[in-house]
């Protein structure tokens, strides 16, 4: 097949897009990327590229075509605003121009924002190929959630919005069950979603880390807690720092914190207002290719959503990562996260925003005997392998794109 994926974000910038769209190309397809320039997470273009130039490159055999936009900077509302209507402007108005060609199927990949919709969806009438849309996350939910808009009125014509951009869609991929009635609540049939939840790249593996390797020097001794990935707003860093605030008592139990985000400089400042130096450790961000390596040295691994009903229907990405490296996961978070963990039997769920909790499952894991955290870790490699494993998932895409190729059009108006 000849197959478009349309995305905010690829490669130079670290998303499972880009490993989904590698695997659709390693299965002998034509894989064509239309996406606008990378400034994710730093909020500014990365080398080589800018508001004039990268318009066109490729990876690993993928053909990348790149459209303007307006970097997101501090990440803050007014440039993350800027940031997702300029691409949706500039994808959409050179859509006609800038991808040739006809396709068998458009894929769209939803992390916020949902504008990214806009130009598949002209797409979709250019090139009469089926869309199908990878949705991540709920808008307007996400929205509202996170805080970054109150207005009533807005949140109002986002879902109008997105209602808009569903109803044109053949199909609907969401990456949690969860979110299949909300997607159903704006008049789009049961047949038309599907379930189709992230999985991880094949790095991600169980891996034994040399006596005398680089990583070993960085970390501290003790009982490690690692937290990999965004440090965001979503990820309830409150309850984190509270919950290590409450184990200073216990100076070997370390939390050790791999990634960055707009929430970083934050939870600088708290570490150092709560004198929590000798327990929290900031190590800044690393290649996902070397993740697993940070994952052999931890003890346990930790994920964390805010309380919010919207969170509750999330997988969060990290988890399937925790779970193909075999890794014992402490969790405050509730609904579909909290459930796919209890289901694998890969570690001690508690309820979000509940610190003390929290810090009450670092200590039974601390107190437990490392071969039962090991068996935790090898039940989620196994859940992994019959829920989450690649190739699997990357066939059954494979088999509703056939599928809606082979309808002959659009399903919806």
């Amino acid at each position: 097949m000849r197959i478009l994926i349309v995305t905010q974000y690829f490669w130079p910038e670290d998303f499972r897009i880009n490993d989904l769209a590698v695997g659709l190309r390693e299965r002998g397809h034509e894989v064509i990327v239309y996406t606008g320039k990378p400034n994710y997470p730093q909020g500014r273009f990365f080398q080589g590229y800018g508001f004039f130039r990268g318009a066109n490159d490729s990876y690993r055999d993928i053909r990348i075509i790149r459209v303007p936009l307006i970097p997101r900077g501090d990440a803050g509302a007014y440039r993350l605003g800027l940031n997702y209507a300029s691409f949706a402007l500039f994808a959409t108005a050179l859509a006609p121009f800038r991808v040739p060609g006809r396709f068998d199927a458009i894929l769209v990949y939803e992390p916020s924002p949902v504008t990214v919709g806009l130009p598949a969806v002209l797409l979709k009438k250019l090139k009469a190929a089926p869309l199908l849309f990878w949705v991540q996350d709920l808008w307007p939910e996400s929205l509202s959630a996170t805080g970054a808009v109150r207005e009533a009125w807005i949140l109002k014509a986002v879902e109008h919005l997105v209602r808009f951009l569903y109803r044109r869609c053949d199909l609907i991929l969401v990456q949690s069950r969860a979110f299949i009635e909300p997607v159903r609540a704006f008049g789009i049939s049961a047949d038309r979603i599907a379930y189709f939840p992230n999985s991880a790249e094949a790095f991600y593996r169980p891996v034994t880390v040399e006596t005398e390797a680089t990583e070993r020097a960085k970390l501290p001794d003790g009982f490690r807690v690692m937290f990999a990935g965004n440090i965001g707003v979503a990820q309830d860093f409150e309850t984190i720092i509270a919950a290590a605030e409450r184990l200073k008592p216990f100076p070997d139990i370390r939390w050790i914190i791999v990634g960055d985000g707009r929430m970083l400089s934050w939870v600088e400042a708290e570490v150092a207002r709560r004198s929590l130096q000798a327990s929290v450790f900031l190590l800044g961000r690393y290649p996902p290719a070397s993740m697993p390596r940070w994952f052999a040295l931890a003890d346990v691994m930790l994920v964390t959503l805010r309380e919010d009903p919207i969170f509750a229907m999330t997988i969060p990405a990290k988890a399937q990562s925790y779970f193909a490296c075999a890794r014992p996961i402490v969790a405050a978070l509730d609904g579909e996260g909290a459930r796919v963990i209890r289901e694998a039997g890969a570690g001690i769920t508690v309820a979000p925003g509940n610190a003390a909790a929290l810090a009450e499952a670092v200590m039974a894991l601390y107190r437990m005997p490392e071969p039962e955290r090991h068996a935790m870790g090898e039940r989620g490699r196994r859940y992994f392998e019959q829920h989450f494993e690649r190739e699997r998932l990357l066939g059954q895409l494979e088999k509703w794109m056939d599928e809606c190729a082979g309808a002959g059009g659009p399903c919806a108006s």
